[in-house]
C-alpha cells in the first residue's frame, strides 16, 4: 500500500499549539483508527510530557506524519482526496457532509482556527458544528472528536467494536 492509499478518516491539525489537546486528539485516532496527521510549526515539542500524558498508551496505535506547513500536505493528497476544513466561519453544518473513506478533516491552531485566506479558498468545503450565536467555539479535542464521530458513524464504525460487555468488578463498596 502506497501512502497515497490511506483508508480510514485523516484529522489535520495546522499548528496546534496546546500539547494536552493533541494529546487528547492522538487518543481519539488511536480509538477511531485515524491517521493524524500534523502541520509544523507545532506550539510544543513532540516529547512534551502533557502531550505524551494526555495521549496515554495509545501513541502505538496511531499513525502519526509530520509536515513542514500545509501546502506539503495538499501537494500530496489535495488533488485525490476530499479536505474539509472545519471553522465556526463555515456555512454547512458538519452532518451535512457525506463522509468517505479516506477523508481529510482540517483543523486550525486553538488561538485562532484556520487561516481566513485559507478558508476563502475552499469555502465550499468549510463546515461547522453548530454552537449557540454567542458562544465562540469548542475546545479543539472535542471539536476532532465530535466531527470525527459524526464521520465514523457515516461510515457504519468501520473497524470499531459493536458490542461492550460488562466486566463483573465491584465499583462501589457496600
Amino acid at each position: 500500500m502506497t501512502d497515497k492509499e490511506i483508508k480510514g478518516i485523516n484529522i489535520v491539525l495546522v499548528e496546534p499549539e496546546i500539547p494536552q489537546n493533541t494529546g487528547n486528539i492522538v487518543r481519539t485516532c488511536g480509538g477511531i483508527g485515524a491517521h493524524l496527521h500534523l502541520v509544523k510549526p507545532l506550539g510544543f515539542e513532540v516529547t512534551d510530557k502533557h502531550l505524551k500524558r494526555a495521549g496515554l498508551d495509545y501513541w502505538h496505535m496511531v499513525d502519526i506524519t509530520y509536515y513542514d506547513n500545509f501546502k506539503q500536505l495538499l501537494e500530496k493528497y489535495g488533488a485525490d482526496c476530499n479536505f474539509y476544513y472545519c471553522t465556526t466561519k463555515g456555512a454547512r453544518r458538519h452532518t451535512q457532509v457525506e463522509f468517505k473513506d479516506g477523508d481529510f478533516l482540517v483543523f486550525g491552531k486553538e488561538s485562532r482556527g484556520l487561516p481566513e485566506n485559507l478558508l476563502a479558498e475552499h469555502y465550499d468545503e468549510c463546515i461547522r458544528i453548530p454552537m449557540r450565536p454567542d458562544f465562540r467555539s469548542l475546545n479543539l479535542s472535542n471539536a476532532v472528536a465530535v466531527v470525527a464521530f459524526e464521520a465514523m458513524r457515516q461510515l457504519d464504525f468501520a473497524g470499531m467494536e459493536e458490542v461492550g460487555a460488562l466486566t463483573g468488578r465491584p465499583e462501589f463498596a457496600d
